[in-house]
C-alpha cells in the first residue's frame, strides 16, 4: 500500500467540519457512475459489493467484534475490585471507549481514503507508523483468534464431557468452524452471521443468571449468604486490581477495526448511530452481567461464569454460546484477511474476491491465517496471559491513546488554547491520552507478573496437549 500524505489541518483552520452535505451529493453522484462501470470490469463491480453497510449492520458487525464470551468473565473482576467500583468502572470506561471510537470515526470523515487503523496513524507518522500499525493489528487480531479456538475448546470438553477424547480434536474442529465462518469476504454479508452472534451471547448470559441465581437460592441460607461486597477484599494487591480493570477495559476494544468496517458503509457519517448503539449495548450488558452474577455466586466466581453454574446447566449454556465462540472469533480472520488483500493487490480485481482466482486466493489467505492462530494458542502453554501482555501492548493504544492523538494531530480546529471548546476538547483528550499510556505501563507490568506467578504456582500446561485438565475443565 502506498504512503498517505499527512493532510492535518492548518494553524488557521478554525472551522473545520465533516461536509456532510456535499458527500450526500457527492455519494449520490458517484454511486450511479460505478453502476454504470460494472459491465466494464471486476474492480467497479467489486467496489459496489463492497459498499453496501448500513450503519445497522456496522452495529452488528462491531457488536460481533466486541462483545464475546469474554463479557462472562466481568463477574470475576467485579469480584476483584467490588461491585461499586466494578461498576463505575463498567460504565464510565464505555463513555471513554464511545467518545474515541467517535473521533476514529471522524478520522474516516475527513479522510476517506483510510481503510484500516494502519491508514490513520500513517497520517500523524507516516510510513514507521504505518508499517507499525499494521504489525501490531495483525498479531493481536490473530491471537484473538488463536484465543476463540481454546475458548471453543473449553466449551466443546464441558459440552461432551468426555475425558478420554484427546482435547486437541476439539481444538481442531474449533480451528474448521472459525475458518467457514470466516469466509464471507464482505461484511455486509458477515453481518448476518452477526444477528445469531447477539442472540446467541444474549441467552448465554440470561441462561447463566437464571442459573446461578436459583442454584444460589436453594443454597442453605438463600441470597443472603452470598459473599459479594460492595467494596474489594482487603487482601487485594495493586497487580490484582490492574488485571481486573483490564478485563473490563479489554471488553470495550471495538475501535481497533472499526475503520475496517467503516470502509464498506455506503453512508459512512452514520457511524455514530452506530456506536451508540453498540456503546449502550455494552455498558448495559457487562454492567448488568458483572453485577448479577456476582451477586448470585459471591467471591469465588470463575471465569468464565459459565463455570460457576451446576455441570448440566454449564454444559447447556456452552451449547449455547457455541455461534458467539466462533462467530466472534472468525471475524478477526476476515478483517486481517481484508487488510492483506487490499494491501497486497490494492491495484487490482483479486482485492474484493470476485474471480476465480480472487477466491482461491482468499480461502488459502482465511486458511493459513487461521492455522497460525491455530498452532501458536496450542503451542505457547502461557496463551491467556501471553495474549493480556500483547492486549495490554496494543489494544491501549488502539482504544485510548492514537484516539486522542488523532485529535490533536488531525482533528483539532486551530491552536488548543484557540477557543474554550479547544481547551475543554484538549484537557479531556489530554486525560484519555495518559488513561491509555497507564494502562500501557500498568497493564503489561501486570501481565508479566500474571505469567511468572503462573510458572511459579504450576498452573502453566504443555504444547498441544490431549489433556482436559489443561483447558481448566
Amino acid at each position: 500500500m502506498t504512503d498517505h500524505a499527512v493532510d492535518a489541518p492548518s494553524s488557521n483552520d478554525r472551522t473545520w467540519k465533516p461536509d456532510l452535505e456535499n458527500a450526500d451529493k457527492n455519494e449520490q453522484l458517484q454511486r450511479p457512475q460505478l453502476e454504470e462501470k460494472v459491465t466494464g470490469g471486476s474492480i467497479a463491480m467489486g467496489e459496489l459489493k463492497h459498499n453496501k453497510l448500513g450503519w445497522k449492520r456496522l452495529a452488528i458487525c462491531l457488536i460481533v467484534e466486541a462483545i464475546a464470551l469474554g463479557s462472562l468473565s466481568l463477574p470475576s473482576a467485579f469480584a476483584t475490585l467490588g461491585m461499586v467500583a466494578g461498576v463505575l468502572m463498567t460504565v464510565g470506561l464505555g463513555l471513554i471507549a464511545i467518545w474515541t471510537s467517535y473521533l476514529v470515526g471522524q478520522v474516516k470523515l475527513k479522510h476517506p481514503h483510510v481503510e484500516h487503523y494502519a491508514d490513520a496513524v500513517t497520517l500523524m507518522w507516516g510510513k514507521f507508523g504505518y508499517e507499525l500499525t499494521s504489525v501490531m493489528f495483525v498479531l493481536v487480531l490473530i491471537l484473538l483468534t488463536g484465543s476463540h479456538v481454546l475458548t471453543g475448546t473449553i466449551a466443546w470438553v464441558r459440552i461432551v464431557n468426555d475425558p478420554t477424547l484427546c482435547a486437541l480434536i476439539w481444538g481442531l474442529v474449533s480451528a474448521l468452524l472459525l475458518y467457514l465462518l470466516a469466509l464471507p469476504p464482505t461484511f455486509h454479508e458477515f453481518a448476518i452471521l452477526g444477528y445469531i452472534d447477539f442472540a446467541s451471547i444474549l441467552v448465554a448470559i440470561t441462561t447463566t443468571m437464571i442459573a446461578t441465581g436459583i442454584h444460589a437460592g436453594f443454597a442453605p441460607g438463600g441470597l443472603a449468604t452470598m459473599t459479594w461486597s460492595a467494596w474489594p477484599p482487603a487482601s487485594i494487591t495493586f497487580t490484582k486490581a490492574f488485571l481486573a480493570t483490564t478485563n473490563i477495559i479489554f471488553a470495550y476494544s471495538f475501535a481497533m477495526c472499526q475503520y475496517s468496517f467503516m470502509a464498506e458503509m455506503h453512508t459512512p457519517r452514520d457511524y455514530v448511530k452506530s456506536i451508540w448503539a453498540l456503546g449502550i449495548i455494552e455498558i448495559v450488558v457487562y454492567t448488568l452481567t458483572g453485577a448479577i452474577i456476582y451477586a448470585f455466586v459471591g467471591s469465588g466466581v470463575a471465569s468464565p461464569s459459565i463455570l460457576s453454574a451446576p455441570m448440566v446447566v454449564s454444559r447447556v449454556t456452552f451449547g449455547l454460546a457455541l455461534p458467539v465462540i466462533f462467530i466472534s472469533g472468525s471475524i478477526n480472520t476476515t478483517v486481517v484477511g481484508k487488510y492483506i488483500m487490499g494491501r497486497v493487490f490494492s491495484t487490482s480485481e483479486i482485492r474484493y474476491v470476485n474471480t476465480r482466482k480472487g477466491w482461491a486466493i482468499w480461502l488459502a489467505l482465511i486458511a493459513g491465517l487461521t492455522i497460525i492462530a491455530w498452532a501458536v494458542a496450542e503451542a505457547i502453554p502461557f496463551f491467556n496471559a501471553l495474549l493480556g501482555l500483547i492486549s495490554s501492548l496494543f489494544i491501549s493504544g488502539f482504544t485510548f491513546y492514537l484516539p486522542a492523538l488523532f485529535w490533536f494531530y488531525i482533528l483539532k480546529q486551530g491552536r488548543w488554547d484557540a477557543t474554550y471548546k479547544n481547551i475543554g476538547l484538549s484537557i479531556v483528550n489530554g486525560l484519555v491520552f495518559l488513561f491509555g499510556i497507564v494502562v500501557l505501563v500498568c497493564g503489561t507490568y501486570a501481565s508479566v507478573w500474571d505469567i511468572m506467578q503462573s510458572y511459579k504456582t504450576g498452573k502453566v500446561g504443555s504444547s498441544f496437549t490431549c489433556s482436559a485438565a489443561s483447558y481448566g475443565v
